[in-house]
């Protein structure tokens, strides 16, 4: 118990930052209802030497304390480059990181580690990453269907497919290996809105940054960015049948255009449910953006969402 209280104080040294003081991209945040924090991870490291993911706290989604590193690179450890796009989540008991990770000798993919408190520190838990060893794969998201099987949503790449897929791998109810073969849900130029990266002719399309989300009357929705007219863009995909199979319908416009995506949805106070994505997309001007999430008639909005703040002491 001592052990888990120094864990989640973990983040408070320092002087309290804003939103716009933190750059990062890929935000995700996860709120510890046993302590009533937040937890902000995102694609970046800003603690000096090594290499991993890290993590800032809030308990007001205004002052946020960090960075603290969640998960530092271990001797030995396979993947030494590109930390991006960890995610945080709760299941049965335990805290379940899924992070985009790549070496000079392996294709990138999504593998996942394990902690017993969402600040960490995290462990590896899969041996390797989950997600087809001979695919170039990231942003592997976690969805449990209604009938209790763990599944991971991710990306196969545009450098390796040319039209970028979001694909979905059963996993083991233990969350250490895959439990079956990659099924694709759809393709990126199935998109409406979508653009192509660089010339119109290069049928290089991007999928990004899936996130599923359980709609009010039974639909599926995901979440997922690309590019379109205005950059870079969040836009999402809807399953009306309320299954992962699909069929996938797409949005006819994205949610967001101005340059900024790879969103997530958490519940934020009085049980609002926020989004929170990275806007510009690229620069030192990144900076992880919070807006009110909502869902209507089987459409889904976004607005801007800030909260007042607070007065005192982020009291424990």
């Amino acid at each position: 118990m001592v052990t888990t209280l120094l864990l989640g104080l973990a983040c408070q040294a320092g002087p309290t930052l804003a939103l716009t003081d933190i750059h990062l991209r890929d935000p995700f945040i996860l709120r510890h209802e046993a302590d009533g924090a937040y937890y902000l991870f995102g694609t970046g490291w800003s603690l000096g030497e090594g290499i991993g993911f890290m993590v800032y706290r809030s308990r007001d989604l205004v002052r946020w304390e960090g960075p603290e590193a969640a998960f530092r690179r271990p001797e030995g450890f396979w993947a030494d480059r590109d930390y991006w796009a960890p995610e945080v989540h709760a299941y049965r008991g335990r805290y379940y990181l899924f992070g985009s990770l790549k070496s000079e000798d392996a294709r990138r993919g999504t593998q996942i580690l394990v902690a017993d408190h969402p600040a960490g520190p995290y462990a590896p838990h899969s041996d390797g990453p989950v997600t087809p060893r001979d695919w170039e794969c990231l942003d592997g998201t976690l969805y449990v269907d209604d009938d209790g099987r763990p599944w991971m949503v991710f990306c196969h790449e545009w450098v390796q497919v040319q039209d970028g897929e979001m694909c979905a791998i059963p996993l083991t109810e233990d969350l250490r290996s895959a439990d079956g073969p990659p099924q694709l849900l759809f393709r990126a130029s199935e998109a409406p809105w979508i653009r192509a990266l660089g010339d119109e002719d290069s049928g290089n399309y991007i999928t990004d940054g899936p996130f599923m989300i359980s709609g009010q009357h039974g639909e599926l929705f995901m979440l997922w960015a690309s590019f379109s007219d205005g950059g870079y863009a969040q836009a999402y995909a809807v399953s009306r049948s309320g299954a992962l199979a699909g069929p996938w319908e797409q949005a006819v416009e994205p949610l967001y255009r101005d340059d900024g995506g790879h969103a997530m949805v958490f519940t934020g106070p009085d049980g609002e449910r926020i989004l929170t994505l990275h806007q510009p997309n690229g620069g030192a001007a990144e900076r992880p953006r919070l807006f009110r999430f909502i869902e209507r008639d089987g459409i889904l909005a976004i607005e801007p969402w800030s909260p007042e703040e607070t007065t005192g002491p982020d009291e424990d």
